[in-house]
């Protein structure tokens, strides 16, 4: 099945795979609005002990979009435009989510690069 998806994307035009990453982008924009305002999740105080792994940086899905675009350069049609759907749905994503999405609903995009109470940052 995995081939089959893989040979399905090799076949597609760089005009639908944006097209895809695009409808992924508001699946997970979907997903994430219904965490953060259907169950009150907040990224700074519900996954804070992944600071901690960080350096209290903080790791928003769109910088791991960002990565999957690049890194599908280094592969095969098929996986390059997996991988680029991927990573386009998440980089949009997390810019939907900070700069329209939050900003509207709470006055402020809360894109934080740090966790603001992490003890590495949040000096006395």
């Amino acid at each position: 099945m995995f081939y089959r998806f893989l040979a399905w994307c090799s076949v597609l035009r760089p005009r639908y795979v944006v097209i895809h990453g695009l409808a992924l982008a508001i699946l997970i924009e979907a997903l994430t609005v219904v965490l953060r305002f259907g169950f009150s999740l907040e990224s700074t105080k519900d996954t804070a002990v992944i600071g901690n792994f960080t350096l209290g940086l903080r790791v928003h899905h769109g910088y791991i979009g960002l990565f999957l675009i690049l890194l599908g350069w280094c592969f095969p049609l098929g996986l390059r435009n997996a991988l680029w759907i991927v990573g386009i749905g998440l980089l949009v994503s997390d810019l939907m989510h900070h700069f329209i999405v939050l900003w509207y609903f709470t006055g402020s995009p809360q894109f934080d690069i740090v966790y603001p109470n992490h003890p590495y940052w949040s000096r006395p």
